[in-house]
């Protein structure tokens, strides 16, 4: 009886992003935008992306890349660096507004700051902030914008 040809694990692993979606081949602008999404999406991809060449890390590595990154998605296990949530934070991170309106508002009783930074990162579409935002309106003021 003839085997069938099952190709080996080893030839799964050489296989590469490149080999399916050439990506250095497209404008640098467009190979920008693609690293900012995949940072958008999680971490664990961005760093795959990152370990791909060179060029993706040197595109993956700027600083206006922090303004994607969701850090609420951050696996458990991983402790993000002061330093980073800093970053994101001046990059105007929509989950690190998110996460300081939330802070200010129900940790430290600063509602009008809060409820501002939550505003802010609703502003950007980041979706738990809209929802978070509407909800505190409703409960807190009684009204929906």
């Amino acid at each position: 009886m003839a085997e069938l040809y099952q190709p080996s694990l080893l030839s799964y692993i050489n296989v590469t992003l490149m080999d399916y979606f050439p990506i250095l081949e497209l404008p640098n602008e467009i190979q920008a935008l693609v690293v900012e999404r995949v940072a958008g999406n999680s971490f664990q991809d961005l760093y795959g992306l990152r370990a791909s060449c060179k060029l993706i890390k040197a595109l993956a590595d700027r600083r206006s890349v922090c303004h994607f990154y969701d850090v609420l998605s951050v696996p458990c296990g991983l402790n993000m660096s002061a330093e980073l949530l800093r970053t994101c934070y001046e990059e105007r991170n929509p989950s690190t507004l998110y996460m300081k309106g939330v802070h200010f508002f129900f940790t430290f009783n600063l509602q009008e700051e809060g409820f501002a930074f939550m505003k802010l990162a609703a502003d950007e579409g980041y979706e738990r902030a809209v929802y978070t935002y509407a909800m505190t309106r409703k409960i807190f003021w009684g009204d929906e914008e």
